[in-house]
């Protein structure tokens, strides 16, 4: 087994640029100017962050803050909890990011404007970011399933664990409930089986 750090991925938003200006606008008003993210903390994944700007979820009469996470990209993406979809009455569509056929659709608000998803919420499938240096030394290859294992009083192993093999460090990231279920907090050690 291996000793891996486990990152408690909470709710997030993954916007693409059109969407970003809906519910930015332009900066200082600047017609033909792009709204850039403001950096609020860098992850663990090489040039992705924590953006300084949030948005609101809303489904119904219930709603939801989230935080952007940057840069932007080529499709809108929701990340959820279950718990977050039973609060926001939205059916959990569990999918490995960037896969967002067919999932569910919510209202965005931001503070310039609001957009309606049609689909683009997820709960993400649990996932092992593998560094190329790793997946090589390891010999694991790309989408490849593993297990990890979390020792302590509320003791378990989390099976289908998929790997994305990719630049910056090696982390396994599991979403609140997840993290819950075991007792373990951010930046936990878990055990890696393959």
């Amino acid at each position: 087994m291996k000793k891996i750090i486990a990152e408690v991925s909470a709710r997030h938003l993954h916007l693409c640029q059109k969407d970003l200006e809906i519910l930015f606008g332009s900066p200082r008003g600047e017609a033909g100017k792009k709204y850039l993210l403001h950096q609020k903390s860098a992850l663990s994944q090489t040039g992705h962050y924590a953006a300084q700007e949030t948005v609101n979820l809303v489904n119904k009469s219930k709603s939801l803050t989230v935080r952007i996470i940057g840069p932007t990209r080529p499709d809108t993406q929701v990340e959820l909890s279950m718990t977050d979809c039973k609060f926001l009455d939205i059916k959990p569509i569990l999918r490995l990011s960037g896969d967002l056929k067919n999932s569910s659709g919510l209202t965005l608000v931001g503070p310039k404007g609001k957009l309606k998803l049609k689909t683009g919420v997820i709960v993400a499938k649990r996932h092992l970011h593998l560094a190329i240096q790793d997946a090589k030394k390891w010999q694991l290859k790309n989408n490849q399933k593993v297990s990890a294992q979390v020792k302590g009083e509320r003791e378990l192993v989390f099976k289908n664990i998929i790997v994305r093999v990719g630049e910056g460090q090696t982390r396994l990231h599991l979403d609140t409930d997840e993290a819950n279920a075991a007792g373990i907090k951010n930046g936990e050690i878990v055990y890696l089986d393959f």
